[in-house]
C-alpha cells in the first residue's frame, strides 16, 4: 500500500482524549498501524484533546450534551486539520455523526460484558444497597435486579471510580471489563453474565475517524480494521438509530456473528427497571435497515410511558 505522502514531512497525528484508558486504546491503535504498514513508532504522534466529558465531573451526561461532550473537541480538531485521525470508545460515540466524519475502522472487540465492583453479586449486596453509576442502562438494570437499590451519579475516569469506592461512598459500581482488562485491571470486580446484564450498544470496542474525504488515511486505518467487529457494532448503533435514543435512555445491545450472518439482540428499559422490552433477529451483514427496525418494533411493544423516555 502506498503511504500517504505528506508522512515524508511529518509523523500521521493521531487524536484521544488524555484519560488512562484512552491512551491505552490510541497505544493499540498506533501499535496496529505500525504493524500493518511497517512504520517506526516516532511515525505517529499522539496529540491529546481535552473534551468537555472530561472537564465535567458533577453532572450527569444527559444533562449537559450527551455524548457530543466525548467527541466534540476531537471532531473540531480533525475538520480543522490538527490532526488526521480520531480514536474513541465506540460507546461513547453518538449515534449520528457529521458526514464530514467517517468511521473509518474498528479494532477487535474486547469482552463486552460489565463487572460488579465492590460485591461478589448482586444478590450478596445489603439491603437497600447504594450503586454508583452514571449510566441510565446500567441504572435501570439495577433496578430490575435489586429494586431496593438507590443507584446514585458516579462519573470520573476508572481509578476515579475504584477511589470513590474505596472511600465507602457506594457499596458497589460497574465498570465495563474490557476498560478493566485493558488498564490491567482483570482482577477487578465479578463479571455480570449477559444473560443478566445485556450490555451498552458498541460496548468493548475501539473505533478509529477520519475525514470522509481523506482517502489516503481512509485506506490506511481500513487495513486494521476488524470487518466482524464493525458489522456488529454498526448494527447495535442502527438499533440505537431505529430507536431515536439518546444518553437518557436505558438502552442495551448486542451483536455477534452467527456463521456468515449476524445474531442481535436488544432490549429497552424503564428508568425503574420494572418495565422491559427485549427481542433478537438474526440479519445479513450490512442489512442495517433490519437493525433499525429491530428498535422500531421495540418502542411499539412498549408501554406510552416507556417510548415517552424516547422522544424527549
Amino acid at each position: 500500500m502506498t503511504l500517504p505522502s505528506f508522512l515524508s514531512d511529518r509523523p500521521l497525528r493521531l487524536g484521544t482524549r488524555g484519560s488512562p484508558l484512552a491512551l491505552v486504546q490510541a497505544r493499540m491503535t498506533a501499535g496496529a498501524l505500525c504493524a500493518r504498514h511497517g512504520l517506526a513508532p516516532d511515525m505517529i504522534e499522539t496529540v491529546v484533546v481535552q473534551t468537555s466529558g472530561d472537564r465535567i465531573q458533577d453532572r450527569a451526561l444527559a444533562e449537559i450534551g450527551g455524548k457530543a461532550l466525548w467527541t466534540k473537541e476531537l471532531d473540531r480538531a480533525l475538520m480543522a486539520g490538527e490532526i488526521d485521525f480520531a480514536v474513541h470508545s465506540m460507546k461513547d460515540v453518538e449515534t449520528l455523526r457529521p458526514p464530514a466524519i467517517r468511521i473509518a475502522a474498528m479494532l477487535p472487540r474486547a469482552d463486552v460484558r460489565d463487572r460488579l465492583v465492590g460485591a461478589a453479586s448482586f444478590e450478596t449486596l445489603p439491603n437497600n444497597p447504594v450503586v454508583g453509576s452514571s449510566s441510565p442502562r446500567r441504572a435501570a438494570q439495577v433496578k430490575r435486579l435489586r429494586p431496593d437499590a438507590n443507584v446514585i451519579l458516579f462519573r470520573g475516569n476508572v481509578a476515579t471510580r475504584l477511589a470513590k469506592l474505596a472511600s465507602g461512598e457506594v457499596h458497589a459500581t460497574l465498570l465495563a471489563a474490557a476498560g478493566l482488562d485493558r488498564l490491567g485491571r482483570s482482577d477487578v470486580g465479578t463479571t455480570i453474565s449477559l444473560d443478566v446484564m445485556l450490555p451498552a450498544p458498541s460496548q468493548g470496542a475501539v473505533g478509529i475517524e477520519t475525514l470522509s474525504d481523506n482517502e489516503q488515511m481512509l485506506a490506511l486505518l481500513a487495513a486494521i480494521n476488524d470487518a466482524d467487529t464493525y458489522d456488529c457494532v454498526m448494527a447495535e448503533r442502527s438499533v440505537l438509530k431505529g430507536l431515536g435514543g439518546t444518553c437518557h435512555s436505558p438502552i442495551a445491545a448486542l451483536a455477534h456473528m452467527q456463521g456468515s450472518e449476524i445474531a442481535l439482540r436488544a432490549e429497552i428499559l424503564s428508568a425503574d427497571g420494572r418495565e422491559v422490552v427485549s427481542d433478537g433477529c438474526v440479519l445479513a451483514r450490512g442489512a442495517l435497515d433490519d437493525a433499525e427496525d429491530l428498535g422500531r418494533s421495540l418502542l411499539q411493544r412498549a408501554s406510552p410511558e416507556l417510548r415517552a423516555l424516547f422522544e424527549t
